[in-house]
C-alpha cells in the first residue's frame, strides 16, 4: 500500500544529529544525498525507495511544544504548497513522529486553525502521550530553575512539557478535538530490558521501571500507548490503533541506531554486522508504520 499523501518525518526533543544538519544546510555540496547519519536513520531514503514520497521534519531544538507545534506547522505548509508529482495528492499529510515529535503533531492538530483538515494520520512512536516520570523528577530535581537560568542562551522549555502533569492537562483538553476531528491515529510502543538498553539511559529505566513499570529508556510502555479510544459524552469514539514493535527495542533502537555493547574489538566488529542488520529490520518496521497508516488514512 503506497499512500498518495507525502510523510513528514517529526523528531524528537533533542535530535543528536543538530550539528551534521546545520552543517548539511550549509554546505550542501558536501552533504550527499543520504540520510544514514540523520537522527530518522535511513527513513526517508528507505521510504522513498519503496513509493512513498517522504520530508524530514526539523522544528527546535529541546524547545516548547508549542514553538515546535508552530514549527511543524510551517512545513506542513510548505510541503503541500510544493507541485505534487503524477499520482499524488498534496491536500493532506501523514506523519510519522518519535518521541515529543509526537507532541508536537498532536498539538499542532489541536491548536492551529485548519491543521486537522490538512493532516490524514498521525502514526507515533515511542511518544510520551502521558508524560514520564524522569521528566517528573527532572522537574523535582530543579529542572525548572536550569530551564529559567539557561533562557538566555538556549531554549529547553520542552522537557517541561515532557512532565505526566504537562501532558495530562493537555490529554484533558484535547480530547473533544481530537475525537472529533478526521484525523487517523496510530501508537508505536516498544521497552527493552535494563541490560539491552543504551548506557546512558540505563538510569532513567530504572526511574521508569519503578514508577510505570516496562519502558524502553525513556517512555514507559502505558505512557508511548496512549489510549486505544478517545471517546465523549456525547458519544463519539475513535479508535486509536495499538501496535507493538515486534522486537524489543530501546529509544534509541526505535529509529534505527544501535548502541554498541562488546568492549573487545571482535566484539564490535560483529556487532558492525549486527548493526547493519538490525537497520534493514527496523526500516522494515518503518515501511510498516506507513503502510498500515496509508490503508487506513488515505483514499487510495
Amino acid at each position: 500500500m503506497v499512500c498518495q499523501y507525502p510523510i513528514l518525518l517529526a523528531h524528537g526533543i533533542a535530535p543528536f544529529d543538530f550539528l551534521s544538519r546545520k552543517i548539511r544546510k550549509a554546505f550542501p555540496s558536501l552533504a550527499g544525498s543520504g540520510d544514514s547519519r540523520h537522527y530518522f536513520k535511513g527513513v526517508k531514503s528507505f521510504l522513498n525507495s519503496r513509493g512513498f514520497e517522504a520530508h524530514h521534519g526539523d522544528v527546535s531544538f529541546a524547545a516548547s511544544v508549542d514553538l515546535r507545534a508552530r514549527e511543524l506547522a510551517s512545513q506542513v505548509e510548505a510541503i503541500l504548497k510544493q507541485p505534487a508529482s503524477p499520482g499524488r495528492s498534496h491536500e493532506k499529510v501523514l506523519i510519522l513522529a518519535h518521541s515529543m515529535g509526537g507532541l508536537d503533531a498532536r498539538r499542532m492538530i489541536v491548536d492551529f486553525p485548519g491543521l486537522a483538515e490538512k493532516v490524514a494520520g498521525l502514526a507515533t512512536i515511542g511518544t510520551p502521550h502521558l508524560g514520564s516520570s524522569f521528566a517528573d523528577l527532572g522537574m523535582q530535581k530543579g529542572g525548572n530553575l536550569a530551564i529559567l537560568g539557561l533562557k538566555k542562551f538556549v531554549d529547553l522549555a520542552g522537557f517541561a512539557d515532557l512532565t505526566t502533569q504537562a501532558c495530562k492537562v493537555f490529554n484533558q483538553r484535547s480530547l473533544a478535538s481530537e475525537a472529533a476531528n478526521g484525523v487517523v491515529y496510530h501508537v508505536w510502543s516498544s521497552h527493552e530490558e535494563k541490560s539491552r538498553v543504551y548506557l546512558p539511559l540505563r538510569n532513567s529505566w530504572s526511574v521508569i521501571h519503578e514508577k510505570e513499570g516496562a519502558n524502553d529508556g525513556l517512555v514507559s510502555v502505558t505512557s508511548q500507548e496512549w489510549a486505544s479510544e478517545l471517546a465523549l459524552g456525547n458519544g463519539a469514539r475513535k479508535t486509536v490503533k495499538q501496535f507493538r514493535f515486534p522486537f524489543l527495542a530501546d529509544h534509541l533502537n526505535q529509529i534505527a541506531w544501535w548502541s554498541p555493547k562488546s568492549p573487545t574489538l571482535a566484539g564490535k566488529l560483529k556487532e558492525f554486522v549486527l548493526a547493519r542488520e538490525f537497520e534493514k529490520t527496523v526500516l522494515e518496521v518503518y515501511l510498516e508504520i506507513a503502510q498500515n497508516l496509508a490503508k487506513d488514512a488515505c483514499p487510495c
